[in-house]
């Protein structure tokens, strides 16, 4: 794909002030879907369940078939409003939202249009530097997801070119909560930044709620970007965009400058923006055109027949205000200040949107810097180089496991990097790995003793360099020890037995 004309984006900002939004779908881990019994895929700590196997005729759109409204749903939602600091109506309505599209086998969508069941709110979202900015919530509404096609054939894996498309109905009637902000103004050159560090406090807000697992890698939180640029003194907003399902923190924050820039060179040159959707293409970091944008009357909302109005209590409401946990910017600073952690080394962490994972296995009695070490490290790196979340290769408790055997002693960091590798390729737990491969340190002094005596047979003049206080030569020897033995010698014990031999022949 390739790049539009892009204006530089200090430039873009100079002509034009950008306003954006943020759809952010939050999938609920309720056991079963928003309207039927079908199991609910997004509550499935696993991946991979097998196509169109989680399904009941109301999912694909058989005749006959009446949904009836999951109520822990209805709690998870009311939840996730108070946390938004919205106001829960006591009396909410779903509407039929008419389109199709072929995951979509009712040729409708159950979702809420002008009675939501969550509205104005605000939820405090921290910058880099530490700043606070409020963001203002329109409303949060209830909906259920559709199914998912896969495009087959073409370079892109987009329908454009495809030979044919699949559809899974697995993901159909999972319950979603949509977070629709309204258009915020005013932080020129941090839209992007906003866009990642809002995502990102949503994301830690639902893990606490205990409502969604919230792993983008596999659309459980998924944002829409909404972006719109005026120029400079202008009241009116310009014509928007939004950005589809962008699945990643870093990439929120890169579309939206690729939205700005490349709008303000069309607009710039005289152009107009059509308003649309647009693709976001990890690889490239460009967007590209979708459709163009329906709004609101286009979908034909009605009341939803088949469903009562949804009541929400007053007293249920007070219970599920009282259960809420700590707000995640208070969470982030006390974190901060009891894992003693520099600003930087903390906001390393939120911007890679590892700390839910770091907070896990610290609490599950991991060393604060031992557990940043291997999130931000090793797990991080193959993340990387596999395309995936370092959330989905490795959990709290298998780090855990690994660091014990490394406190133990049984592992140095060259093994314990082997057994993680293992770990992250479904080889078992670290003690299973360790006794399976052998991988344990060797402090046995009778097998290290042997090593250092064929390691000083090869480079006899390093005995008389210790003698003469050049404690460093041993190195040498440490390092031929730890080769001969594929790294698994303990490197602190062979270094005291060689001092040891070199005072014994003196």
């Amino acid at each position: 794909m390739a790049s539009a004309d892009l204006m530089d984006f200090d430039k873009a900002l100079e002509l034009f002030e950008p306003v954006v939004g943020f759809e952010v779908h939050v999938e609920l881990s309720t056991q079963t879907k928003m309207f039927s019994s079908a199991p609910n895929p997004a509550a499935m700590e696993a991946a991979g369940v097998d196509p169109n196997t989680c399904l009941t005729p109301l999912c694909i759109g058989l005749p006959g078939s009446l949904p009836v409204v999951n109520g822990t749903a209805v709690e998870y939602s009311i939840s996730l409003g108070l946390a938004l600091g919205c106001d829960i109506a006591p009396v909410s309505r779903f509407a039929r939202k008419n389109y199709f599209y072929p995951d979509l086998g009712k040729n409708y969508q159950i979702s809420q249009y002008d009675e939501p069941i969550a509205f104005e709110g605000s939820v405090a979202v921290e910058l880099d530097d530490g700043s606070l900015v409020d963001v203002p919530i329109e409303r949060a509404h209830m909906e259920e997801d559709a199914g998912k096609l896969t495009h087959v054939g073409g370079a892109t894996g987009r329908i454009q070119g495809a030979e044919y498309s699949l559809v899974d109905y697995n993901r159909a009637g999972v319950p979603l909560v949509e977070i629709v902000t309204k258009p915020i103004e005013g932080l020129e050159h941090r839209v992007g930044e906003l866009g990642r560090a809002y995502v990102s406090t949503v994301r830690d807000m639902v893990r606490a709620l205990g409502i969604s697992h919230a792993r983008m890698e596999r659309g459980n939180l998924r944002c829409d970007a909404n972006v719109s640029l005026r120029p400079r003194g202008q009241k009116e907003y310009g014509t928007r965009t939004e950005t589809k399902n962008v699945n990643s923190f870093r990439s929120i924050e890169r579309a939206v400058r690729y939205e700005v820039q490349r709008q303000a060179a069309i607009l710039a040159a005289g152009g107009s923006i059509t308003q649309e959707t647009r693709h976001w293409h990890e690889d490239t970091g460009v967007t590209s055109p979708g459709r163009p944008k329906s709004d609101a009357d286009d979908y034909r909302y009605f009341p939803e027949p088949d469903l009562l109005p949804v009541e929400a209590s007053s007293e249920l409401v007070e219970s599920l205000r009282a259960a809420l946990p700590e707000q995640p910017v208070e969470m982030r600073r006390r974190l901060k200040g009891n894992w003693k952690f520099s600003d930087v080394d903390f906001q390393a962490i939120v911007n890679a949107g590892l700390l839910p994972e770091v907070h896990a296995t610290i609490e599950a009695g991991v060393d604060p810097a031992a557990a940043r070490k291997w999130w931000m490290g090793e797990l991080s790196r193959i993340a990387n180089d596999r395309g995936v979340e370092p959330g989905s290769l490795a959990t709290p408790e298998g780090i855990k496991g690994l660091q014990h055997l490394i406190d133990q002693g049984r592992l140095n960091d060259k093994l314990a990097r082997t057994v993680l590798l293992a770990m992250v390729d479904g080889e078992g737990s670290p003690e299973e790995i360790v006794a399976a491969r052998g991988l344990e340190v060797v402090s046995d002094d009778g097998a290290l003793i042997a090593a250092i005596d064929e390691a000083l047979a090869a480079d006899p003049g390093v005995l008389d360099k210790i003698r003469e206080g050049k404690v460093q030569a041993a190195g040498a020897i440490i390092g031929a020890v730890m080769k001969a033995m594929r790294g698994s010698a303990d490197a602190a014990r062979v270094r005291e037995l060689i001092i040891e031999r070199a005072h014994q022949s003196s």
